[in-house]
């Protein structure tokens, strides 16, 4: 132990020299009144990537470019350096010849990490290497601070996470997950766009946690002297739109929940939610397909994926199924012969299933039982339905069977990726639902619902038949770009400071 803290002793006393270094290297610079913190714009024509795609374009053609030092071969008279800008990494040759003396040997002085301007003319080298030789190297931005080392990078994940600008920098395919991230969005957008949903914007603190089964977030408004919870939804302002007359509606946003963490949870994270008067679940089945299957051929160029060495088919009509015919597939246990409570109770005993306090009810061991046999074996697309009541409260009831609702969730890999319903729309049943959930956080539970009069009130004046659906963005993320944690796509997420022992 001793060992390796000298060790790390060390390194940080090697960093702190380079740091003085680099710091020294500045204060020359400013004191020869070339302070390139002064610097406020740079007149760039190109980026690497264009001139790489387009190098017969090119070619001879004087570019300005700019970007980051990454590799600096010094020889003589005559040296190369390698810059990475936001779209590539492109090479230049700069000789003394054509800086001249005084501002070749400045040149030499800039260190990996600077951030520096390059004007010249485009040409291959002998190696057929696309580069641009240089005519002007003006330095735009002093690092102080040594990038990790070359062949070593950035590996240790915790430091990566908590030094994101640093991860971009040396990991290349880290930049490439957050364009998908990106391309993703737009392309959700984009669809639902062209069939007439509208983007709206909902609050992000409320006077009542609802629209989930979640533990909130608590922050307190100093002017108005009340608690507020940070949504852990944004499901019931979306539907108050529909009752207000919009048709489609759809809201992508941060969701934050005040629970565990772990490689599928963050304590914030990025769905969407829309709604559609006068659809109903089976129509957010079909949509969700589209979704899913048209952003996996935009960034992977294929429905056919590879999710942590399993290939998943996300292309054709994906498998549709009650939750309780995939228990009995699963186990053998079928509750549509299971009638009574005090039957199920019985059954979840026999099969050493614990039940929760306040749970000892069919709907919820059905519940218990999905989540034993069956959401870990649902590889391909599946959409598990018929959700029992009790789990459901937000969702409309089964005219088959009262017990059950109008409800989806969508697992592909064994994972939850999307919850959908049609919505309830009857102020009478929603009402007395919500006191199901004020009787459940009586009993302890703090991820039940609230009572949200206000909200019953809006249905009161009346909402058209309604289907809406929520889908995990993150997760969608992860899985089109085949992310082990939910960390890997998310640029910041949340960390225990430092400090915090």
């Amino acid at each position: 132990m001793a060992e390796n803290n000298n060790q790390n002793q060390e390194v940080e006393l090697d960093e702190n020299h380079l740091i003085q270094i680099r710091k020294e290297k500045l204060k020359e610079l400013q004191e020869q009144g070339k302070n390139p913190f002064e610097i406020t714009k740079y007149n760039r024509t190109n980026t690497a990537g264009e001139i790489k795609a387009k190098y017969e374009e090119f070619e001879q053609k004087d570019v300005a470019v700019a970007g980051r030092i990454i590799a600096k071969r010094i020889m003589g008279k005559a040296s190369f350096c390698t810059i990475l800008d936001s779209d590539e990494r492109i090479q230049s040759y700069v000789s003394i010849n054509d800086l001249g003396e005084e501002n070749y040997k400045e040149f030499k002085t800039y260190d990996i990490g600077d951030i520096i301007g390059i004007k010249g003319f485009v040409f291959k080298t002998k190696t057929e290497e696309i580069s641009v030789h240089a005519k002007e190297v003006i330095l735009l931005s002093k690092s102080l601070r040594p990038l990790p080392e070359k062949f070593h990078g950035l590996k240790d994940m915790d430091l990566r996470y908590r030094q994101r600008y640093v991860d971009l920098i040396m990991n290349p395919e880290v930049k490439a997950t957050f364009i998908k991230r990106s391309q993703i969005i737009s392309e959700i957008r984009r669809i639902l766009d062209e069939k007439g949903y509208l983007e709206v914007e909902t609050p992000v603190l409320n006077t009542i946690s609802g629209g989930a089964t979640a533990r909130p977030f608590i922050t307190h408004h100093n002017t108005l002297d009340i608690d507020m919870y940070l949504r852990i939804a944004t499901e019931l302002n979306l539907k108050r739109l529909i009752v207000g007359g919009y048709d489609k509606v759809y809201e992508i946003g941060r969701i934050f929940r005040n629970e565990g963490m772990d490689i599928r949870h963050n304590p914030e994270f990025t769905t969407i939610e829309f709604y559609s008067a006068y659809e109903d679940y089976h129509d957010m089945m079909d949509i969700a397909e589209e979704i899913f299957q048209k952003c996996a051929n935009k960034v992977c160029g294929t429905t056919t994926i590879t999710y942590q060495g399993t290939e998943i088919e996300l292309g054709g009509n994906w498998k549709r199924i009650t939750m309780i015919d995939s228990i009995k597939e699963a186990c053998g246990v079928d509750f549509n012969q299971i009638e009574t409570d005090e039957e199920a109770v019985e059954i979840a005993k026999e099969r050493k299933i614990e039940i929760p306090a306040g749970k000892e009810t069919r709907g919820h061991i059905i519940s218990l039982f999905f989540d034993e046999y069956v959401e870990s074996t649902l590889i391909q697309p599946t959409f598990v339905y018929e959700y029992p009541v009790e789990i459901s409260p937000l969702a409309k009831k089964s005219n088959q069977d009262p017990r059950l609702t109008e409800r989806f969730e969508l697992f592909i890999g064994g994972r939850e990726y999307a919850n959908a319903f049609s919505e309830l729309n009857d102020p009478i049943d929603q009402y007395e639902r919500f006191k199901d959930e004020i009787a459940a956080r009586e009993n302890g539970d703090e991820e039940a619902g609230m009572m949200d009069e206000d909200f019953v009130n809006a249905l009161e004046y009346g909402m058209p038949p309604t289907g809406g659906i929520g889908i995990g963005i993150d997760r969608l993320v992860m899985l089109l770009t085949d992310s082990t944690s939910i960390r890997d796509v998310l640029l910041f997420p949340t960390m225990k400071p430092l400090n915090n022992v």
